[in-house]
């Protein structure tokens, strides 16, 4: 399930450009009413295609996304780790391979990490690498350093500091960090090297059909800003782990994210 329907997706874009419904609307030439209905869920096809343009998105894919799912990214080395967050969920994910646990956030209540990392692994990881500072992938932080784990990140007080481009070597995988500010600043993207396949763990810079909350349009226009300069160039098989719902890859995302 995607983290973000249609409603989201347009709440998320009008804020980013400064617009309410009624003037969204007007340069349309919608019904006001038509705009609101779709922000209360009742899709409209010929909205979303009308709308998109206004809003810098990309017509087929919003007028898709009801649709969308993307193919389940089932590759050995990595798993997704779905930990419960108010009334959701937030990921955590663990790449394992040659014998080295790396860990990619940490979720929200401490003891249902570290149960999982339990019943999953038998021990805590190697290196847990946090993607920013939002509660929900903060939450056993100061377990794991406190169990003498190292951890990663940006401006996080008992982190090792990271900044962009700056590597990490785990065994025989390289993390290997990106700036993915915006949703939150810093934030920092991993790319995980040495697995075969390109991957990318964006935190909640970008979910699968979606980016993350932007509280305005110039944090918006930051939050494309980065993700354009990350994603643009890396191949289609490159797997993205987002800090909310499934894997996806940046192939998938090209088509039917409509931010990009």
């Amino acid at each position: 399930m995607l983290e973000d329907d249609f409603t989201y997706v347009l709440r998320k874009a009008l804020l980013g450009n400064g617009l309410a419904p009624a003037e969204a609307a007007v340069r349309t030439d919608l019904p006001e009413n038509a705009v609101l209905a779709f922000l209360r869920g009742s899709f409209s096809r010929d909205v979303a295609m009308r709308i998109a343009p206004v809003l810098g998105l990309n017509r087929e894919a919003f007028a898709a996304l009801p649709e969308y799912q993307p193919r389940a990214c089932e590759f050995a080395p990595i798993e997704r780790v779905e930990l419960p967050f108010e009334d959701g969920d937030v990921n955590a994910w663990l790449i394992r391979h040659a014998g080295s646990i790396v860990l990619i956030d940490a979720g929200f209540r401490p003891d249902d990490l570290l149960q999982e990392l339990q019943r999953r692994c038998g021990r805590l990881p190697d290196r847990v690498f946090i993607t920013h500072g939002h509660r929900d992938h903060i939450g056993a932080m100061r377990n794991l350093l406190g169990a003498g784990i190292p951890v990663h990140g940006a401006d996080l007080d008992g982190t090792i500091a990271m900044k962009p481009n700056d590597a990490v070597f785990c065994g025989s995988l390289t993390i290997r960090a990106c700036d993915l500010s915006g949703h939150y600043t810093p934030t920092l993207g991993y790319h995980i090297e040495g697995l075969g396949k390109p991957v990318l763990a964006t935190g909640d810079a970008l979910f699968a059909g979606s980016i993350g909350g932007c509280g305005s349009p110039a944090i918006y226009q930051l939050a494309l800003r980065r993700i354009r300069e990350v994603m643009t160039g890396l191949p289609g098989e490159t797997i993205l782990l987002p800090g909310h719902g499934p894997a996806t890859t940046m192939g998938e995302e090209r088509i039917s994210n409509a931010f990009l």
